[in-house]
């Protein structure tokens, strides 16, 4: 791995975990150059929600190639980018009773997060932004701003401003459910509070770096009635809850909610290929011509595979059926886990296949992590301190990896926890 360490940048992270050389996947499984395989629970951070190298997507897109389709087309008119919008009009917007319009950004989540927040500030002629405490939205200047991780934010070497930070859903031990959105309102509704009425409102509803810290539907419903009231747009960036990560296509479906914007981004492309959108209602559609564009916003083999991801996973309801399914026996087994080394110790966090184990700090979730990729699982950490061991495995994982890879966790656990007590006694 000498060239890695040579010529690579020393701002790479996940390689630091996983230090080995992979050079196969499939669904939910990663091999190294030794021919070792290893059960994976980060799938592309939330990326590969239908798994590696999905065969129902490999072949349209083989075919796409072969036959000389456009793979760059800018924002021109294609084929594929037609199929797409109308497989994604007809099996989500419809059904669903959402109205919006389709903006390709930049590649990346980042870029759709970006180009949300020009959207907020354009329609409503104000440049102040909210977002939540542990909230993460990118690290493209404007996302980072929004952002509240200190390490994060440290890398801007700008200042980073016009955004107002709230206490997100659960945040503080004062005891009150909905501290953060009362006291946003009262700001907003005193005029000697110093706080101008932002363009809008940026949230997750289950914070994927922050700790997976997941919003109550009474609280997510809350916010909406906050934002209509002071008229502020409400954003929400589904780019790592979305895409059936947390049971439905959109994590805010459950709550019966209808945001301005959205993000996404990650597995929206179904194959791990760049792709991102974000979608707005009808008439914050104000852009000119060329307002904000990005030279890869015509990904289009992420087009083709983004359709038939569509049309074989979400034409009906079954697939959410194995979700639930999954997300069922994930919640099981991390709760065990729970009751086994102790509830006042670790608590389980997330939702759907959205899920982690919070333990005491971060060194301790490094160390069942590395025992874990040891024992042939790849998981990581996330929160503030880097306190929650988070499991992202792909939504079509085989149940005998699912059960493998959580009996390897779990083992992990019963591993460290007693050791770090032994050392506290």
């Amino acid at each position: 791995m000498e060239i890695f360490e040579q010529l690579e940048s020393q701002v790479r992270s996940y390689s630091r975990s996983f230090p080995t050389v992979f050079t196969t996947a499939k669904n939910a499984r990663l091999v190294n150059r030794e021919g070792q395989s290893y059960i994976d629970f980060l799938a592309g951070a939330g990326t590969l929600n239908y798994g590696h190298n999905n065969d129902r997507f490999k072949q349209p897109l083989i075919d796409y190639i072969q036959a000389d389709g456009v793979t760059h087309g800018l924002d021109m008119f294609t084929d594929a980018k037609e199929r797409f919008l109308q497989a994604f009009n007809d099996i989500i917007l419809k059904p669903r009773e959402l109205d919006y319009k389709v903006q390709f950004t930049g590649p990346t989540g980042t870029n759709a997060v970006e180009v949300a927040l020009k959207i907020a500030r354009k329609a409503k002629g104000r440049s102040g932004i909210v977002s939540f405490t542990n909230g993460y939205h990118g690290c493209t200047l404007g996302a980072q701003a929004a952002t509240g991780n200190k390490g994060q934010r440290g890398g801007a070497g700008v200042a980073l401003t016009d955004v107002t930070r709230i206490p997100y859903d659960g945040y503080g031990d004062d005891g009150d459910d909905f501290m953060g959105l009362k006291l946003l309102d009262q700001l907003l509704t005193d005029p000697g509070s110093g706080v101008e009425t932002p363009a809008g409102v940026i949230v997750e509803t289950v914070q994927g770096e922050g700790g997976l810290n997941a919003a109550r539907m009474e609280w997510l419903q809350e916010l909406e009635s906050v934002c209509r009231k002071h008229d502020m747009l409400l954003i929400v960036d589904d780019i790592q809850a979305g895409c059936g990560r947390t049971g439905t296509f959109f994590s805010f479906e459950p709550a019966g909610i209808k945001p301005d914007v959205v993000t996404l981004s990650k597995s929206l492309s179904g194959y791990g290929l760049p792709f991102a959108v974000t979608l707005m209602r009808p008439e914050l559609d104000q852009w000119k011509p060329g307002e904000h564009n990005g030279t890869f916003r015509g990904n289009n083999l992420a087009f083709v595979t983004a359709r038939v991801a569509l049309e074989e996973y979400w034409q009906n309801r079954d697939f959410e059926q194995q979700i639930a399914e999954r997300a069922a026996l994930v919640e099981k087994r991390f709760t065990d886990i729970i009751k086994r080394f102790g509830e006042d110790v670790i608590t389980l966090k997330g939702r759907g296949m959205m899920r982690g184990v919070a333990v005491p700090d971060g060194d301790t979730a490094e160390q069942i992590c590395r025992d874990a990729f040891a024992h042939g699982l790849i998981i990581e950490t996330s929160g503030a301190y880097g306190e929650v061991v988070k499991c992202l495995c792909p939504l079509t994982i085989p149940l005998e990896d699912l059960k493998q890879g959580l009996d390897i966790l779990e083992n992990a656990f019963a591993k460290v926890l007693p050791e770090l007590k032994a050392k506290a006694s």
